[in-house]
Formats: structure tokens, sequence, C-alpha cells
């Protein structure tokens, strides 16, 4: 007992140590580095624009932009300067200043995530020792986590008062993604929590000094970056603005800066579930172990590691675009579906064996062996369970889909209206000849005479 006391105390004795590196900084150092900090994502937003239309190009063996500036880099200025030009329209069933403010609120707090990001280690900035962060707190990364799902009132508020039945529906649909995936995405960190003993990011990334936690904490890393594309509405889970189906979604109504704005939110947002990913799965801010290790030891010291950072950070964007150049957009309850049944029972199954393997290393006492066997046949029921589960909802909506199909009568008001789930459509969604040649209405607006059940011709 004592032992596990001496041992809590001397961690947060160095959790607070650590921490204490921060809010000493003179003001104007922290205006310098909040104004850093804003720079690089507006650079990094109009780089990425650019960036994401060159790569789905060469994957559709197109060219992209190439003629505003050298290989096109300013084309995204360029349509930056033309929305910004562009006529402001505020529709008239508008309820006007949440209309206005919407767009702000999905901003603001796309920025103030970036708060607590780890760029790099301390260096001397203007002759003052600093770390190349602008803060940290004890509870880091649920300050991002809150701030990021503060954002989402911005898309919701912004679709509901546009006064469009579309924009509402793109609304509701972002507020739904964001409720499912933000729980996979919290549950997928309790892994990283209980491994680094910290919820700081700089905590965090010191942890991983030795091996990065996308290596050991491989099942959580996939999980948060499944559960961060759907948290930022990109393809193919871009259902909020489904064009096909919302016309444009939330922001349909929006023109000019405010759907500028909505575009910089969805960028900044992905930056920074880039970074997240980056901080707590890929050592943030240190470099890959050949280069940080025995190449160069110097890697890991001065304004190197925001290189390391900032190519992590775009490794992530760079799997955004491929998933948007690659994969279909999903149905939506088949994405809502995923969510539930899939992602959350998975990370809940994950923690209880993160904890269990926790326990194992600390006290011992049990034949790591048959530990792993053991989860390894539970992982394999839950799979099947998963599998057998979804056969049997799809018979138990395809019985109900029969009876549906027996009860209902195509002719009951004078037209022949087939259901839409009936076995009896033709692959065109049509009933068959032998049902469209049958009896008619007499009142039908196709034409002047039918045919009557006896086989005689009424006009």
């Amino acid at each position: 007992m004592n032992t596990l006391v001496t041992t809590s105390v001397v961690s947060a004795a160095g959790r607070v140590d650590h921490l204490g590196a921060f809010g000493r900084d003179p003001w104007w150092i922290v205006i310098i580095k909040a104004v850093l900090i804003f720079a690089i994502l507006v650079v990094l937003t109009l780089f990425n624009i650019w960036f994401e239309r060159r790569v789905v190009a060469r994957m559709q063996h197109r060219i992209g932009p190439n003629v505003h500036g050298p290989f096109g880099l300013l084309q995204s200025l360029a349509d930056g300067v033309k929305l910004a030009l562009k006529e402001d329209i505020i529709p008239t069933a508008a309820d006007k200043v949440v209309f206005v403010l919407a767009p702000v609120m999905s901003t603001v707090p796309a920025f103030l995530a970036f708060a607590v990001i780890p760029f790099g280690p301390e260096v001397s900035f203007f002759g003052h020792r600093t770390p190349l962060q602008l803060t940290d707190m004890p509870v880091a990364v649920l300050f991002i986590l809150a701030i990021s799902s503060i954002g989402i009132y911005g898309i919701v508020l912004g679709g509901w008062s546009s006064g469009s039945t579309y924009s509402l529906l793109g609304g509701l649909r972002s507020s739904a993604q964001m409720i499912s995936y933000e729980v996979a995405m919290g549950l997928a960190l309790v892994a990283v929590f209980l491994y680094a003993g910290s919820l700081s990011t700089s905590g965090i990334v010191e942890a991983q000094d030795r091996l990065w936690f996308g290596i050991s904490l491989f099942p959580s890393f996939i999980i948060y970056v499944i559960a961060m594309v759907g948290e930022t509405n990109r393809a193919p889970f871009d259902l909020p603005e489904a064009e096909g189906e919302l016309v444009g979604g939330f922001h349909t109504e929006y023109s000019s800066l405010k759907f500028a704005l909505f575009f910089l939110a969805e960028y900044v947002n992905m930056v920074t579930v880039s970074a997240l990913a980056t901080t707590l799965f890929l050592g943030g801010w240190k470099a890959p172990w050949p280069l940080g290790g025995p190449i160069w030891a110097g890697a890991n010291h001065g304004y190197w590691p925001v290189l390391w950072f900032l190519v992590k950070v775009m490794l992530f964007v760079f799997v955004f675009i491929w998933l948007r150049g690659t994969l279909p957009r999903l149905r939506y309850d088949q994405f809502m579906r995923f969510g539930w049944k899939a992602l959350i029972p998975a990370s809940l199954v994950w923690i209880v064996v993160v904890a269990a393997i926790r326990l194992v290393n600390v006290e011992g006492g049990l034949n790591r062996t048959w530990m792993i066997v053991a989860l390894v046949v539970i992982g394999v029921l839950c799979v099947g369970a998963f599998f057998i589960g979804e056969r049997d909802d799809r018979e138990e909506q395809a019985g109900e889909v029969d009876e549906q199909s027996e009860s209902f009568d195509a002719f009951a008001g004078g037209y022949p209206v087939p259901p839409m789930s009936s076995p009896h459509l033709s692959p065109q969604g049509q009933a068959p000849p032998s049902v469209m040649s049958s009896t008619a209405a007499s009142g039908s607006p196709g034409g002047a005479t039918a045919v009557s059940s006896t086989g005689k011709r009424e006009d």
C-alpha cells in the first residue's frame, strides 16, 4: 500500500512539474502563439483544398487546378476571393440573427481546439524558453472533445434558421452523427488514458517515448480513425450534405462569406481531428523511430519536431481525401447502424480487454497465455453474434415485407400503385406488364377509354 501511494505521488508530482512549463509566458508571446496557430490553420485550409482537388483529379485521371500560381497553388485563394465578392443572400423565411451567427458558432470552436495541441518541445522563442504549445491542462483531451461538440450547434442552428426543409434535415442528420460517433470516439480514447496515465496532451506525447499507442493500441486507433471521419461529416459519411437527397444539406441557403465560414470550419475540423490522432496515437511531434533514434540524435530537438508533426497530420488528411475519392456514400440507416451496433460495442469490449491487460501488467498473478486465448475466444463470439444478429434482422424484415405485400391492394384507389418494397416489382421499379395491362380505373387520367373486369370497353 505504501508503495502504491508513493508511486501515485511521484506520478502526480511529475505531471504537475510537466504542466508547470505553461502559464509563465509573457502576454506578447501568448499573442504571437495564438496568431501563429490561426495563420497555420488558415494556410493549411487553403493548401488542403488545393491538395484534395489535385489528389482526386489524379485518382480520376484528370488534371486538377494548375493555372493560378505555380502548380495551381493560388486556386484556393482565388476561390476565397470569389466567395467574398459574391452576393450575400438571406432567405425571407430565415431567422436572420441565428442565420448569421450559426457559421461563426461552427468556425470558432474549430480554432479553439488547437489551443492544447503540442507542436514541439521547449525551445528558445524570442529569448524565452517556452513550449511549442499555446497551453495545456490536466484534462486537455476532454477540452478538445467538449469544444468540438460545441461546433455542432452551428450546423444544427444553421439548418434550422434557414427556413428550408432540406437544410433542417441536414442539420438533424449532422447532430445524430455527432451523438453516435462522439461516443465511439470517446470510448476509443479511454485505452490511451489508461496507458498514458494522463489526460494532458503533452503528457500523452511523453508517454509514447518508447512505443506509439497506434501500435500497442491498434484497435483503439482504428476505431478513432473511423469515428473521426464520421464526426467531421466527410465522405463516405457526408450524409448531412448529400446532394442527391438534400440539395446541399445544412448550408443549402448560405452564400458568400457565411458559406465560406462553414467551408473553413469543415477543413479546420479535419485538421483538428488529424492533429489529435497524431498526438494520441502517432507520438505527436516526435520523429519516427529510425530517424529519432540511432540515425539522428537531434531530430526531436529545436524546431524540427514541428516538421514531423505536420507530416503526420498531412498523412491523415491524405487518408480523408483517399476515402472521398474511393468509397461511395453509405445509406443513412447503414451508417447509424454501424455506429451503434458495431463501433460502440467494439469499443466497450476493447476497454475491458485493455483494463485486464493493465491489471495483469501491474499486479501479475495470472497466466498471460490463457488470458490471450480467452480474449480471442470472446472476440470471435462477439463477431459471430454481430453477423448472426444482422442475418436475423434481415430475415425478420423480409418476413414483414412479405406480410405487407400480401395485404396490400394495388388497385384500392383505382390506380395501379405497387408498394415500394413489394417483391412483385420488376427490376426497373415498375409493376410487371401483366399487372399494368390489367384492370384500370374508369377515371384514369391517361386516356378516355378503359377496360372493365368483364372485358368490355367503357367510354
